[in-house]
């Protein structure tokens, strides 16, 4: 007999099946549904998941703002991979009785995909493959990051493993966040300065911060402007930390050399954005976090979590 109703969100590879055995929650009580494609608006999420008591949802890719708390009823249970989610109004949930559960991650998978970013951009690695693909040989001249300055936006656990891929490789390091201290940064092999001296010297800007209220915007035309025609700007962490206007700007007009990007403001990034059609850019889609071991933590705990919760005592329980 059925008792609860289980949704699995947004499974864009339709392996969730892979990483955790969700087929065996029917011997609890749980009819599991996945839903590989996006909702397109809040209006389809709410059509979509009214009837479920339980939502597993990866990373941000759908948002829980207070409006769409309100409108399912049935919901006891949101499970999020990762041990925090920008997208949920954590107090909306908790105002609601809805407990929030967290899962881990792999801390590698981030900052390997920024630094893979950072390479394909400097080397011209895209329009070279292609080239190739298309019979012609050598059509770009690269550039080398030995001997080069990166600048680091949020020193936390991604930006000190930055610092340390940044150093192998024989570059200085510089870092500003609102609260990085000179001796957090020297402990990581970086420099604290402020956030102006950072992308005036840096050759390289990479972001690693949170998004909040706070970061929301933290790069705009006066930052790119500093960075200059010969930077770099790397985002791996979150769309909206760069005003996107500015950026597309500063692009268009040749500010700045170029930039990796693997966030967006908007996602999935819609068909004809100018971002592109710009050749002064290395895009992938949010994939960040997209590797068998950050997959295995993702669905194997979040599997846990909803054992827990239906045992009676749920685990990583994220606070309002």
């Amino acid at each position: 007999m059925t008792k609860f109703r289980l949704a699995i969100l947004d499974d864009y590879q339709q392996v969730s099946g892979d990483y955790a055995p969700w087929d065996s929650l029917p011997d609890d009580g749980v009819k599991v549904s996945v839903f590989s494609a996006p909702f397109v608006s809040e209006e389809q999420a709410v059509a979509a998941l009214t009837p479920f008591d339980i939502v597993v949802a990866m990373r941000e890719r759908t948002r829980f703002p207070q409006s769409v708390l309100d409108s399912l009823p049935n919901l006891k249970l949101l499970v999020t991979t990762g041990m925090a989610n920008a997208a949920i109004d954590m107090e909306a949930a908790s105002e609601r009785g809805i407990v929030v559960c967290g899962t881990g991650g792999s801390p590698a998978a981030a900052p390997e995909l920024t630094w893979a970013l950072l390479l394909a951009f400097a080397r011209n690695l895209p329009v070279e493959e292609n080239s190739l693909r298309a019979g012609e040989w050598q059509t770009g001249v690269g550039f080398e990051l030995e001997g080069k300055t990166l600048g680091i936006v949020g020193l936390g656990k991604i930006g000190k493993r930055m610092a340390g891929y940044a150093k192998a490789f024989g570059m200085d390091v510089l870092a500003w966040s609102q609260n990085l201290t000179a001796e957090t940064a020297e402990a990581a092999g970086a420099r604290l300065v402020s956030k102006e001296e950072l992308f005036s010297e840096s050759d390289i800007v990479t972001l690693h911060l949170r998004l909040s209220e706070r970061t929301e915007g933290i790069v705009g035309s006066e930052e790119l402007r500093l960075l200059g025609p010969d930077g770099v700007l790397v985002n791996t962490a979150r769309g909206p930390l760069v005003d996107e206007v500015a950026l597309i700007r500063a692009l268009e007009e040749g500010w700045i050399r170029g930039a990796a990007l693997d966030v967006f403001e908007e996602e999935p990034l819609p068909a004809g954005h100018a971002l592109l059609h710009s050749r002064r850019t290395v895009l992938t889609p949010h994939i960040g976090y997209v590797t068998h071991e950050s997959y295995r933590k993702f669905y194997g705990e979040a599997f846990e979590d909803v054992k827990a919760w239906l045992a009676g005592d749920p685990v990583r329980v994220l606070g309002g």
